[in-house]
């Protein structure tokens, strides 16, 4: 049935259902503020940016994220490997956002549920878009297509004039941000780095436009620092992507009439983002760091900041995959993007769904090598919970000193990477952030790859 249906008529379905939800719960976003977020990378880190700027001044807040869900004082992880869930889901959940008395809603969109309906009713106040990139290009096929959907957020911006004023935020130094800018909106915010050229970037802009540049940047391996009208703001996230997203969300706190002094405090307390460059501590003096990156973009500017802040001599080994029934495309640009920066590279599995996990894993080890290679030989394994073969350590391929391995059991993968890296060496592992599940067939089977590191440090 899955192929069969037109995505266009499922769509009519999704839209039915919508309308029914937000009958059934009685527009429950008309009686708070909602903000949303949407973009290829960054948005969960930026959702809770947001939520830690209107939390720390004071406000009761709801959000919905890729890692958690939070109403007023409670809080619980996600565990649906969704980023915004079916429209009855999401109104139930503004409903009993409203019941606890909260002010604001931060709600991660995604492309998907933008095109499909799942948020049809709902009343944005403020959207922010922080990138548009390749990625989902199965379902979206072009380009200019996904980026089309994205504006979707922005296009019913303030409709019951909540606020009095809707606001559009955008990322100056990404591309289509004109295409952001040109939906009406009250205010219009756009955020960019100096290192990006920020006057050339927003002149053509009207001077409706107001602009948030981050200065004087400086990038650590555990924080970053930067300044914003002489306002000094310090981030425990790394990276120059991070300061983007803490750029976005100063956006939404001067949107809300909060000072920066205000949420330069409140970015400040956020001492990491689960599964988002999280540092996994260990008494091998090893940088072993967990992110979701799962698109070429995400890749190449994760592996852009490492190289640009290791110690000399070091090493860097990475651990990763790419994800099955999603854009086969980028499977080797991302392998080619990775053996680039890395000097060990172990392609494993990653949530193949119903796809042959060993084809995933051909398919991103070709750009790897950049040339035709062997297939994996498969050993059996003992492992009951995946119920796919074990492989082990191919034999060495090197191509431009990267030594490379196919390894289809990612506890194995992740073993072999701690076991190589010595002293001084950084140990990335990204596609699963912080997810709690595996898809694998029809089965959801627990996974998390900060639990299954500290497992492997201890047996080590």
């Amino acid at each position: 049935m899955k192929k069969i249906i037109p995505q266009s008529l499922k769509n009519i379905y999704h839209l039915f259902q919508a309308i029914f939800a937000n009958v059934w719960y009685g527009f429950p976003s008309r009686r708070l503020l909602v903000i949303g977020v949407t973009g290829t990378n960054g948005k969960t880190t930026t959702t809770q940016m947001i939520a830690k700027v209107l939390e720390e001044s004071g406000f009761k807040i709801a959000v919905v994220s890729t890692i958690n869900f939070k109403i007023a004082e409670k809080e619980w992880v996600n565990k649906s490997k969704f980023t915004t869930l079916s429209s009855f889901a999401v109104q139930k959940f503004l409903k009993q956002a409203v019941g606890a008395g909260c002010e604001y809603a931060v709600l991660e969109i995604s492309s998907h549920s933008l095109d499909q309906n799942r948020v049809w009713g709902t009343d944005f106040d403020v959207a922010v878009i922080t990138n548009v990139t390749r990625e989902h290009l199965d379902y979206h096929e072009t380009m200019e297509e996904y980026a089309k959907v994205k504006g979707r957020l922005f296009s019913g911006l303030g409709r019951c004039g909540k606020l009095g004023e809707s606001v559009a935020i955008v990322n100056l130094g990404m591309e289509f941000a004109d295409n952001f800018l040109k939906y009406d909106a009250d205010e219009r915010y756009g955020y960019i780095l100096e290192t990006q050229n920020a006057k050339r970037k927003t002149q053509n802009h009207s001077a409706k436009l107001k602009t948030v540049v981050a200065e004087q940047i400086e990038l650590e391996i555990n924080y970053s620092k930067f300044q914003i009208s002489n306002f000094k703001f310090q981030i425990f996230l790394p990276g120059e992507f991070n300061i983007e997203n803490a750029l976005a969300a100063t956006c939404v706190g001067l949107s809300q009439n909060i000072p920066l002094e205000k949420i330069s405090a409140a970015l400040a307390k956020i001492k990491g983002v689960p599964g988002r460059m999280e540092k996994i501590e260990n008494n091998r003096n090893l940088e072993i760091i967990v992110d979701y990156a799962v698109t070429p973009d995400s890749l190449e500017k994760l592996y852009d900041y490492l190289n640009g802040i290791r110690k000399e001599g070091s090493k860097i080994i990475a651990v990763f995959g790419s994800c099955g029934e999603r854009d086969r495309g980028k499977r080797p640009i991302m392998g080619e993007i990775v053996a680039r920066h890395a000097d060990y590279c172990i392609v494993t599995n990653e949530d193949p769904y119903h796809e042959d996990p060993q084809q995933i894993i051909d398919e991103v080890f070709a750009g790897v090598v950049g040339r035709d290679f062997p297939k994996a030989r498969l050993f059996p394994s003992s492992s009951e919970a995946l119920k796919i073969p074990q492989s082990q350590a191919l034999e060495n391929t090197k191509t431009e000193g990267v030594d490379a391995f196919r390894m289809l059991d990612r506890r194995e993968a992740i073993k072999t990477a701690l076991q190589i890296a010595k002293p001084g060496d950084i140990v990335v592992v990204t596609g699963k952030g912080a997810e709690e599940m595996m898809a694998v067939g029809d089965k959801m089977v627990p996974w998390n790859d900060p639990k299954v590191i500290r497992e492997i440090l201890a047996e080590l």
